[in-house]
């Protein structure tokens, strides 16, 4: 990846009053900078982790949270979901914000949106309020990755730009490890309200660290461009409506639309919400116990987004084949759910969701980079935006839709039946099908750049 994540190329740059002296920056002062942008990064990357926590920490306290606010699997699916809507539906607005705004004002100021949320989700009487409070949540995070992106792009060279996408990614990784063990031990000793509401102050944390420490780019602080783009010129803008039309007109976007949207219904559907309660009715096993398993997705996300960035550079030289590998995978995990429901081992356990992590989450990375690749560079950004609806509204749809299935098969002393969760993992194994399908018909993107 390199030069703009969300039109960061289209954006002109404003010039600071130093910015001449800045040209004639010191060896010593550019050393400055250099060390400047991975506090910048870790920030950021700080924000990322808390980000993930938020999408996925509802599989660990969804048994208490449906005991204590008496909802059905059918709300309780809502409850989940409800992160997914709005984070799909800010994609673009985020790159707007960021542009207008700036990505520094974006992302603290929707961070305090996130806290409001998390607040209100652990002091909700009521699932209508927890419901809320977890929009706001959506809303508040859904600012953070395209604005993140557009800081790197400023602050890291193009050769540097991939490296460091993976390395928030896998910080991503981090994020959903917290939200396994460590949310369920502090759940289990301070009890899930409290523990949202610590996760709300730290979210007000990132908010004052961002406002205090990230700054847009370089010259904001008197030093000259870092990633080799001369600060006094600037590419023409692309009206966001005709890229759009443009991203949406191409052939080969959709493949790569529907291959995301399947996909990522597979993974936020299983470790986003029901592969937690699964786990507990299924297996009975405690909420520890269920953290130490679910846990797994985040290490394989961790060390499985370098690992797809290595296969399809250096071992497949290509985008496609990983795709199609990643699919592969999880149609086998898919139908592992479905036809071992209730018979599966510990280690199986451990396992499938080590795999789920490393190939059905992880392989986004490789999504991401294909969508990039297949536009000119002046509306890649845009493609990116719109591409990044799609896997959240897969988690959307299809998180209440198993919440569903398994209220329909009903109950058996409180818990979910083994029918039913085989029939919920049914339509988790079609998903997985027609990624595998939609990865079939993606275009290979990883060569020569589409000329502007």
């Amino acid at each position: 990846m390199n030069k703009e994540i969300q039109r960061c190329q289209a954006t002109p740059v404003a010039l600071p009053s130093n910015f001449h002296r800045a040209k004639r920056m010191t060896p010593g002062a550019r050393s400055e900078a250099l060390h400047y942008r991975w506090l910048i990064f870790a920030v950021l990357a700080g924000g990322y982790v808390l980000v993930y926590f938020h999408r996925l920490c509802p599989a660990v306290v969804a048994v208490d949270m449906m005991h204590d606010l008496q909802t059905s699997g059918a709300l309780l699916g809502l409850l989940g979901s409800a992160y997914f809507y709005p984070y799909a539906i800010m994609q673009l607005p985020a790159g707007l914000l960021a542009d207008s705004w700036g990505p520094r004002r974006t992302i603290a100021l929707f961070s305090v949106v996130a806290f409001v949320g998390s607040l209100l989700m652990g002091l909700s009487p009521s699932v209508g309020v927890a419901i809320f409070g977890r929009v706001l949540v959506g809303l508040g995070v859904a600012m953070l990755f395209v604005p993140t992106m557009k800081i790197l792009t400023e602050w890291f060279r193009p050769q540097e730009f991939a490296t460091m996408t993976g390395w928030l990614l896998a910080m991503g990784g981090v994020g959903s490890l917290f939200s396994a063990v460590p949310l369920a031990l502090l759940t289990g000793w301070l009890g899930w309200r409290l523990a949202f509401i610590i996760v709300a102050g730290l979210t007000l944390l990132l908010a004052g660290l961002t406002w205090s420490i990230v700054r847009d780019r370089p010259a904001e602080l008197g030093w000259t461009p870092i990633n080799g783009q001369n600060a006094t010129t600037a590419t023409p803008r692309t009206r966001l409506l005709d890229a759009v039309r443009q991203v949406l007109a191409h052939r080969h976007f959709w493949p790569l639309a529907l291959w995301f949207f399947f996909q990522s219904a597979v993974f936020f559907s299983f470790g986003g919400l029901w592969g937690g309660p699964y786990l507990k009715h299924i297996y009975g096993l405690d909420r520890v116990q269920t953290g130490q398993v679910l846990s797994m997705l985040a290490i394989g996300l961790i060390f499985g987004s370098p690992l797809q960035t290595w296969l399809s550079n250096r071992v497949f030289k290509g985008r496609k084949p990983v795709l199609l590998l990643s699919s592969l995978v999880t149609v086998g995990l898919a139908a592992l759910l479905v036809f071992a429901t209730a018979s599966l081992a510990l280690p199986a356990l451990y396992l499938l969701c080590l795999l789920m992590g490393a190939f059905t989450s992880a392989s986004v990375v490789i999504g991401f980079s294909a969508a990039k690749e297949l536009f000119p560079s002046r509306i890649s950004g845009t493609a990116i935006g719109l591409v990044n609806l799609f896997p959240f509204a897969g988690g959307a749809l299809f998180q209440p839709v198993l919440g569903w299935i398994l209220e329909r098969q009903g109950r058996i002393d409180g818990h979910f039946s083994a029918v039913g969760y085989q029939q919920a993992f049914s339509v988790l194994l079609a998903c997985a099908v027609l990624a595998l399908l939609a990865g079939i018909l993606t275009k290979e993107t990883l060569g020569p750049r589409v000329e502007e």
